[in-house]
């Protein structure tokens, strides 16, 4: 069998990356034995029932990438360095390293960008003239390759297709997900108007509200504060780290409010109307890419 290495955000709880992953592996043909890069090796082995490798030790990775006939990096947006000069160097460092030691390597559902960095934007222009295939799914990454001169193929992001895991909610009670994430652009007043918007929705239109951190480092705590402003009688909070078990509980719900790309792309594939609160490019690719209804979080009074 061959050995191809998955690269990417996996092992971390970030549902979005996690769905990425469950979707790839679904996609892999049955020759292929993976091995996942992850943050956290024993839940991904767990969950999946697939080989990891643990991304902080170096040694085992460098064995792994000599070991590998392939190299898929991706999908999501690996490459950029608005929240982290570290974490592209981190990734463009390993795919220059899987090219050396002759891996056939792949950018898969990339969201290229944002890059600021002059250094970065030819690194990666450099590393993905010599992919055997680049894919992106969304059409300003599209937009970008074009410039740069880079042949790629735009579709969908891949978790459109994931299958979901039905029955964790019931379906009769169906209520609205809400699905929010800290950032600079959700600021304090911001937040507190957005608490007071949906305690006056249940107040005067009944509506129950379903609380989903998509990344629990990062959202929970987000969660936890809006759901002790809202009525206790009409508000529930699932943490779920499982993608598939994720989409099946999006898929009770009547609609999503959310900024998580995954949590609007998970209810979304599944027929619920969705509103976008957009605070990322990838989020702004996907309301003009699919005529989705939403919002700029910045354009929102202060």
């Amino acid at each position: 069998m061959s050995q191809v290495f998955l690269c990417g955000y996996y092992g971390y709880g970030n549902t979005g990356d996690e769905a990425l992953l469950a979707t790839l592996l679904e996609q892999l043909p049955p020759h292929v034995s993976p091995v996942v890069l992850s943050g956290n090796p024993r839940a991904t082995a767990n969950r999946y029932g697939v080989a990891t490798c643990d991304r902080r030790q170096w040694q085992t990775v460098l064995r792994t990438l000599q070991r590998s006939h392939a190299f898929i990096w991706g999908g999501g947006s690996l490459i950029q360095d608005v929240t982290s000069w570290r974490s592209p160097l981190y990734y463009l460092g390993l795919m220059t390293l899987a090219q050396r030691f002759g891996c056939r390597t792949i950018a898969w559902a990339q969201g290229i960008g944002p890059l600021r960095s002059p250094l970065y934007r030819w690194w990666m222009r450099e590393l993905l003239r010599r992919c055997v295939a680049v894919t992106v799914r969304d059409s300003g990454s599209a937009a970008l390759l074009r410039q740069w001169g880079i042949p790629h193929q735009q579709g969908a992001d891949p978790v459109w297709l994931m299958s979901a895991r039905p029955g964790l909610l019931p379906k009769e009670r169906a209520p609205i997900a809400v699905c929010l994430r800290p950032h600079r652009h959700l600021t304090s007043d911001r937040w507190q108007r957005l608490k007071m918007a949906l305690r006056r929705w249940q107040e005067e239109a009944g509506v129950s509200l379903l609380l989903l951190p998509f990344q629990r480092q990062q959202d929970l705590p987000l969660a936890e504060d809006l759901y002790g402003a809202l009525l206790p009688d009409q508000t529930q909070l699932i943490s779920c780290e499982d993608p598939r078990e994720m989409k099946g509980i999006l898929a009770a719900t009547a609609g999503a409010i959310a900024m998580r790309l995954h949590a609007l792309i998970m209810a979304a594939s599944v027929g619920c109307p969705c509103f976008a609160l957009s605070y990322d490019p990838k989020v702004r690719y996907l309301m003009a890419d699919t005529g989705m209804a939403g919002v700029e979080l910045a354009a929102l009074p202060a």
